[in-house]
């Protein structure tokens, strides 16, 4: 099928078109980048050929073959841009006329010297086109001309040889009377375009992006080698669902800060695109813009309805468990719980408050949700007073940190955002479960225990089970049940003073020892302070009818064991003397029995390897709940051996 390209094409996007919306054929495809998959094409107009490269949002064009070598596309946005001095198309959007096609033409490579003169090459062969800085703007004015001529000829043809073919190649763009007739237009001369945010990219020379300001940065304070600065980063959303962080240093700060609010819609531009850094940017964009002093941040006095006002990626609880830590997620629950508020002393010596919430879903889990600094205050106190009046609230996190520190839980940082009642149709859908029913419907924490939800968890094992079967000798630990007996608590070292100080969003914990000055000093923290924290260390035997062995029991389950604080306990035996008190409560615990979630992974002790038994969870045994479990088991043994008897009389027949 005879198709013609568009003429001149190359020359006129090499001398400033971009409106122009030519045909032309993809001679050659190469994948680059390591980091990043990017497609570099050679585009020809079947007289020159043009290095491009191809947005990144366009490379499942390539990847699902509706473009691939010798495909006839039209190119819709394209800009032209100079990379270490040479020139290469960016193509930004484009439809595929013709899947695949013959070579049409006879296509010459263009070579750009250091000056700026194009020449042309085929075969040995060479001519020029004089590009150079005096002749610069007559070149671009018959270059247009000619691509414009070439356009009425290709046109006049078409009704001879071309056939019609979809989809249809949209028309060329038609200047404004502003633009007509005065040539190629200059730098700086034309107001910038705006482009979809997924289609910012380094090589464009001009763009705007229009975007509503979902999340405005606290004002921070730095000191490095060059000196102190100031910084602040605010987050976009355009009505294409395209996001990206701005960020703004020093002078810039100055501009802008007090002209950024969150929620209102702005026009920008000028501003230079380097690649995120994904240690502090959770936004799914590979790029940050910076801004620059020439910048330009312009208010919409209209509100964009077409513009969401925030964009959720919401993980259901159970699936955080799988989650990566440190990586920042959204997430939607009801709040079932509200801890007070609490004072936290930081690593740098200031205090910050910590407020401990939790969260459940439709996927039968919960998790807590740590609130950090100023949101104790304002959404924490606002959801702890739905909570004493007898409301459980949906909350919509935007943006929370994972930990799997003790069990997986999430956290606050400066660039969360709260949601509480959210108009959503994920809110509604929680809010109608838990109305009908959720409420009453138990969910296991996965937090505390970072425990894998599974028939191995479940599955009750005695003590001589964990020596014979080998468990913690693989690479990752094992997780099992034991139902025991406490026979004896080491009582002279069943806890250790830690530090009390903030570490990001977890505390220390480090054991520290008295200074000099009667202070508590951390080696690993560097800093001294008035009053330390105490967690449990016990070191415990426990025992069923199969055998005993010996377990460790840190802060959580040393607390459900002996059934009061680390502190008291140390207070009651060290500083009280109280030593009546104090073997009372450890004669409670002894001989009662336990439900114990162990965590048993093998460990090196200088050369020598041994198992470790660690208890991550203990409960004190239901006896109705154990009387059931007991005869659900029995009702399953007895099926299981009737079908055994069903199979081998089979067997028989």
């Amino acid at each position: 099928m005879p198709v013609n390209l568009t003429a001149n094409a190359i020359s006129a996007i090499n001398a400033g078109d971009v409106n122009s919306k030519p045909v032309v054929q993809v001679l050659d495809i190469k994948l680059i980048g390591t980091t990043q998959e990017r497609y570099r094409l050679t585009l020809s107009d079947s007289e020159s050929t043009q290095q491009a490269m191809l947005a990144t949002q366009l490379n499942d064009r390539v990847k699902t073959g509706r473009v691939r070598k010798t495909s006839v596309i039209q190119l819709i946005e394209y800009i032209c841009s100079t990379v270490q001095n040479r020139k290469i198309i960016v193509v930004l959007n484009m439809e595929t006329i013709i899947p695949e096609c013959e070579i049409i033409g006879n296509p010459k490579v263009i070579v750009e010297s250091n000056l700026g003169a194009q020449k042309t090459t085929s075969n040995g062969a060479s001519g020029s086109a004089n590009l150079g800085n005096n002749g610069n703007l007559s070149a671009q004015r018959s270059a247009q001309a000619s691509f414009a001529n070439s356009k009425n000829l290709s046109a006049q043809n078409s009704g001879n040889s071309m056939q019609n073919y979809p989809p249809a190649i949209q028309p060329a763009y038609q200047p404004p009377p502003n633009y007509k007739n005065h040539g190629a237009i200059m730098k700086n001369e034309a107001p910038a375009r705006i482009i979809p945010i997924a289609a910012l990219n380094p090589y464009q020379g001009r763009w705007a992006i229009k975007a509503r300001v979902t999340a405005k940065g606290d004002l921070r304070r730095y000191n490095n080698s060059r000196g102190d600065g100031k910084v602040f980063s605010f987050d976009l959303l355009d009505s294409d669902g395209g996001e990206i962080r701005v960020t703004c240093f020093n002078a810039v700060v100055d501009r802008f800060y007090d002209k950024i609010e969150a929620g209102k819609v702005y026009m920008i531009s000028k501003g230079s695109l380097k690649p995120a850094q994904k240690n502090f940017n959770h936004l799914k964009n590979e790029w940050e813009i910076f801004l620059e002093t020439t910048s330009t941040v312009d208010l919409c006095p209209d509100e964009d309805a077409s513009i969401p006002r925030q964009q959720f990626s919401f993980r259901p609880i159970c699936e955080i468990e799988s989650a990566e830590n440190n990586s920042i997620i959204d997430v939607i629950g009801i709040v079932t719980a509200v801890n007070p508020s609490v004072p936290i002393l930081r690593k740098n010596g200031m205090e910050t408050q910590r407020r401990i919430l939790n969260l459940k879903d439709q996927s039968g889990r919960s998790i807590e949700l740590t609130l950090w600094g100023d949101f104790c205050n304002r959404e924490g106190q606002n959801l702890q007073e739905l909570a004493e009046a007898g409301f459980s609230p949906v909350l919509a996190v935007k943006a929370a940190k994972v930990s799997d520190f003790t069990g997986k839980s999430i956290g606050t940082i400066s660039s969360t955002q709260l949601f509480i009642n959210p108009d959503s149709a994920e809110a509604q859908t929680l809010r109608e479960w838990f109305d009908q029913g959720g409420k009453d419907i138990a969910s296991q924490s996965i937090s505390r225990d970072n425990m894998p939800v599974g028939s191995k968890i479940e599955t009750r094992k005695t003590v001589f089970q964990i020596k014979d079967e080998g468990f913690g000798r693989s690479e990752k630990p094992d997780w099992v049940t034991v139902k025991a007996t406490i026979t004896f608590i080491k009582t002279d070292t069943f806890c250790y003073t830690a530090c009390p100080l903030m570490i990001g969003d977890r505390q220390c914990n480090k054991k520290v020892t008295r200074s000099g000055n009667s202070r508590w000093q951390c080696d690993r923290c560097n800093q001294e302070f008035e009053e330390c924290d105490y967690r449990y260390l016990l070191q415990a035997q426990i025992q069923d009818h199969s055998g005993l062995t010996w377990v460790t029991t840190f802060q959580e389950s040393g607390e459900e064991i002996l059934g009061c604080p680390a502190k008291e306990l140390y207070m009651m035996k060290y500083e009280e003397a109280d030593d009546t008190r104090f073997s009372e409560i450890i004669r409670n615990c002894l001989f009662t029995q336990f439900l114990f979630r162990l965590k048993i992974k093998e460990e090196f002790y200088g050369d020598e390897q041994r198992v470790k038994i660690t208890v991550v969870k203990a409960e004190k045994v239901n006896h109705s709940a154990e009387s059931r479990y007991l005869i659900d088991l029995i009702s399953k043994f007895r099926l299981s051996k009737e079908a055994m008897i069903i199979d081998s009389y089979c067997v028989h027949l």
